[in-house]
């Protein structure tokens, strides 16, 4: 498991930023080991945010969002999944990709679909950046141009008269 470093945005920010590194690690857990939902809840809220384990820090995270995340991923898959899917290269469906890539690109789509308070840009360059914890620059690069695109699509007025 990857640890997020402290963001110059503040506390709020590092506990969100936080939130969402446990919720990737909880869905790749749930999709690789088939933990249940309850299950991944309590044990990563226990057990890892905020705790220090096998010498690393884990930063406070924002349980309230990370639940959220986590649920609201695991509620709407099914409508996530094909959109996801859409903005994918033919030939490479999202159950193709990696285990992680599929729960970064699941929870961020999530995000730009159900948290219209969060800007589309800081979902998407959070994502990149708990992308890059995990794989190689190419596959930080999939995440980033697949989540734009979704960006554009779901919340095309953060976008308009922007180049």
């Amino acid at each position: 498991m990857a640890r997020t470093a402290p963001s110059k945005d503040g506390p709020r920010a590092n506990k969100r930023g936080a939130a969402r590194l446990a919720a990737v690690q909880a869905l790749y857990q749930m999709d690789l080991a088939a933990t249940p939902l309850n299950d991944i809840l309590g044990e990563f809220e226990a057990h890892w945010m905020g705790q220090e384990v096998e010498g690393e820090k884990y930063l406070p995270a924002e349980a309230n969002f990370f639940r959220d995340v986590v649920k609201g991923v695991v509620a709407e898959q099914r409508r996530l999944d094909p959109m996801i899917d859409a903005v994918l290269s033919k030939g490479w469906p999202l159950v193709r990709i990696e285990t992680v890539l599929r729960a970064i690109l699941r929870a961020g789509a999530y995000e730009l679909d159900r948290k219209p308070e969060v800007p589309a840009r800081v979902v998407v360059s959070e994502y990149a950046d708990i992308a890059h914890a995990f794989v190689e620059r190419d596959e930080t690069g999939l995440v980033n141009a697949v989540l734009d695109q979704l960006a554009r699509q779901l919340r095309a007025g953060e976008f308009e008269g922007a180049r």
